[in-house]
């Protein structure tokens, strides 16, 4: 028996089987092909979600392509809609003009659809989630029979809000300022290939390709795109806090500015909080440790993009201020892929208590 037979995550090649009675989902990633998508993949394997059947999904450009589902290779196919025939749970990790042209066919055909592209959040009925800070504050998710499209909060939306209210524990937050460095691979594969093609050219002296942030950002720091760019760091930023304000009433609302690093992945993250009273570093780090946030032991262990890859938390460092006494400076980073496709799965994972398992529909 080869190892892919004891796992819940398989690939089906035969026709779809009954699995009324079973604990077992078939699954659709839309998208398949695309740096969420495979991270998405590797986290359902990861977290053994119980699907048995994982549809790898994409546009003309991937048909063919093979990606490791588990442990096995799968072919991605065409986004048809009979492609979302008997599937549980629709993962849209495409870019949001593919996600908006074939969502409708998955919902029509019964499916439950996660949105990770932000396409739908302004959608009738979405709702915009993160589990990480639903078990932070409390708040109960009631289970929907027929629900809307759920959109994963923004990444760096979770990560502010879990340091926010993780904080607030400590000592009351008067103010916060956070700048949020933006990595390429938000942008997906054309983004990481633009940043490594200006960096090559840029060190052999040749001309920049610019044909999606129309400005230099290898060796670069921007705070917005190119006149041509269809990209905009205010819309990132406009997300960031509407996803802020719906996941994390009642938090401490920062002041918000979002910049593009020359890096190809991991979030960064620089936040001052300036608190009601002083607090001890000591009592702060303690707050803010817990799931999904590890804070730095010494001064050495400082938190970086290359320490944050492939995590599935939030790496912390603190420091007081100079000047103020009542001031207190967090530096973070994360795996901006991972936490959206972490976040993407326990999102499913808490509507399968509402999804009759192995429906055939």
């Amino acid at each position: 028996m080869s190892p892919l037979s004891k796992s819940p995550l398989s690939k089906s090649a035969s026709a779809p089987a009954d699995l009324r009675g079973t604990n077992l989902y078939r699954v659709a990633i839309v998208g398949a092909a695309s740096l969420k998508g495979k991270e998405l993949a590797e986290i359902l394997r990861e977290r053994n979600f119980p699907a048995v059947d994982v549809r790898l999904l994409d546009d003309d450009e991937s048909l063919g392509r093979l990606e490791a589902v588990g442990d096995e290779i799968s072919f991605i196919q065409s986004i048809r809609s009979e492609q979302f025939e008997r599937v549980d749970f629709a993962f849209f990790a495409s870019d949001p003009r593919s996600t908006r042209s074939n969502w409708k066919a998955a919902r029509d055909l019964g499916d439950t659809i996660v949105d990770l592209s932000f396409a739908l959040e302004d959608e009738a009925g979405a709702s915009i989630r993160s589990p990480w800070i639903d078990r932070q504050t409390g708040q109960p998710v009631t289970p929907e029979l027929q629900p809307g499209p759920l959109v994963v909060a923004h990444p760096a939306a979770t990560v502010l809000a879990l340091l926010a209210l993780r904080s607030e524990k400590a000592g009351k937050i008067q103010r916060m300022v956070a700048t949020v460095f933006e990595p390429a691979s938000e942008n997906g594969q054309k983004g990481m290939d633009e940043l490594h093609e200006q960096t090559v050219n840029l060190l052999s002296f040749q001309e920049l390709p610019k044909n999606l942030f129309d400005i230099q950002v290898a060796f670069n720091m921007v705070p917005r795109y190119g006149q041509r760019s269809e990209l905009a760091l205010d819309a990132v930023s406009q997300r960031i806090r509407k996803h802020y304000r719906r996941i994390a009433r009642g938090a401490a609302e920062p002041a918000l500015q979002v910049l593009q690093a020359p890096v190809f992945h991991g979030h960064g993250f620089s936040v001052y909080l300036e608190m009601e009273k002083p607090v001890a570093i000591a009592d702060l780090s303690q707050a803010l440790a817990g799931e999904h946030v590890v804070v730095s032991g010494s001064p050495e262990d400082v938190p970086t993009s290359v320490s944050a890859a492939g995590q599935g938390d939030i790496l912390v460092a603190l420091s007081t201020d100079a000047n103020h006494n009542n001031g207190v400076w967090l530096w973070a980073t994360t795996d901006n892929l991972r936490v959206a496709a972490l976040t993407a799965v326990e999102c499913a994972e808490t509507m399968t208590a509402s999804r009759p398992r192995g429906q055939i529909q």
